[in-house]
């Protein structure tokens, strides 16, 4: 007679089993994940790195969209960095923070839609809460070629049309492509 145990490591191994069968139409290119390895009967995707633009085509499709830029070289290796100009704004604590829980709830949903909709439309690249209770709240990196239309959008933001946080902006350089870590 099975036990149990065995009988439900039967099923949940048929299970993976079935979810891990592979035919052409489960197979498909992200865009991301563009190889794929066949690994004994599993096939897993495995990403393929980009293809590296050139530097200068870089900044000529930069400068036509008004973004400021430099090169800078690594002394030890003597490649080059492209260094652009974001724009980051301090979140801070507003005049305004007297909203009932309620109300200060529905700000912050506002907020976090307005934020996910500057990343997703690709205004911001970065943003976040500040993890202590001081003046600054958060930060949100805008990668857009103005100061003017990164203080635009950031005074768009549902907290600061309702005075519970400021903003503070200041221009700010990353290397072009360098991602966190």
């Amino acid at each position: 007679m099975v036990s149990n145990k065995t009988f439900w490591y039967a099923i949940l191994f048929s299970s993976l089993v079935v979810a891990c069968k592979n035919d052409n139409k489960s197979v498909r290119n992200t865009g991301e994940l563009d190889a794929m390895v066949k690994t004994d009967t599993l096939f897993v995707e495995v990403p393929v790195e980009p293809a590296k633009r050139p530097i200068k085509e870089i900044k000529k499709e930069l400068a036509a969209k008004g973004f400021k830029t430099f090169d800078y070289i690594v002394e030890k290796t003597a490649d080059t960095i492209l260094m652009q100009q974001y724009f980051i704004a301090f979140l801070k604590a507003g005049p305004i923070r007297s909203q009932n829980e309620e109300e200060a709830e529905l700000l912050q949903e506002a907020h976090v839609a307005h934020l996910t909709k500057m990343y997703e439309m690709g205004y911001a690249d970065i943003s976040g809460p500040l993890g202590d209770n001081s003046e600054i709240r958060g930060i949100t990196i805008y990668n857009v070629p103005t100061l003017k239309m990164a203080d635009s959008l950031a005074n768009a933001d549902p907290m600061v049309k309702a005075g519970r946080l400021i903003i503070e902006i200041h221009p700010w350089w990353a290397a072009k492509g360098y991602g966190l870590r």
